[in-house]
């Protein structure tokens, strides 16, 4: 119900010079239509019929290190898949530091095909952003990231939420949000109300 308000109630409202922002709150609300709506819905219908559908996302806020966040709570369809197919055929050959490294930097890859090629801009963001999560959760598993219980606990959350959240506009960068994201929320009804 919250991303409903968020793309077809605030968004809208928004004054016509805050694009960049209707265009994050249009983000947000996406996200809790889609992930956190649809497809949760959508894994409860699998699962009422018999099928192994489990929920795509795994309540991601409750993360206490990174590395529970990336590897068991965000995007588990996308998780699975790379695990499979990227990161456990990595692991075999250079190990799992340098694995998870190519993860990341292979994951930005992606994420640059899909968010900055449409927007025409941004570009290195994305991968920057993943290359930034590699970074945290080396930190993490080192010496000084145990000692200071990074891993877990409130400063795990504090570490989580400053690599996650400091650096989200190079994922989320400003030709993504106003070049596709805004677009799209006029295309859907969700685009600034105009006075008449």
């Amino acid at each position: 119900m919250s991303g409903l308000l968020l793309v077809w109630g605030i968004s809208p409202l928004l004054p016509a010079d805050w694009d960049l922002i209707r265009g994050w709150f249009g983000i947000i609300g996406l996200l809790q239509i889609l992930h956190f709506g649809f497809f949760a819905l959508l894994s409860c219908h699998w699962r009422s019929h018999g099928l192994d559908a489990k929920p795509l996302m795994q309540q991601p806020i409750r993360s206490t290190s990174l590395s529970e966040f990336w590897s068991r709570r965000w995007n588990t369809a996308f998780r699975d898949l790379t695990h499979q197919f990227l990161f456990q055929p990595l692991t075999r050959k250079f190990g799992p530091i340098p694995a998870m490294w190519i993860g990341f930097f292979i994951s930005g890859l992606i994420h640059e095909f899909v968010i900055s090629f449409p927007a025409g801009g941004g570009y290195g963001g994305p991968t920057s952003f993943f290359l930034l999560q590699a970074i945290g959760l080396s930190l993490e598993r080192s010496t000084l990231g145990k000692s200071l219980g990074l891993r877990r606990g409130w400063r795990g959350k504090i570490l989580t939420l400053l690599f996650l959240l400091g650096p989200i506009a190079l994922l989320a960068h400003p030709p993504f949000v106003l070049n596709v994201i805004v677009p799209f929320l006029d295309a859907i009804g969700a685009g600034q109300i105009r006075s008449q």
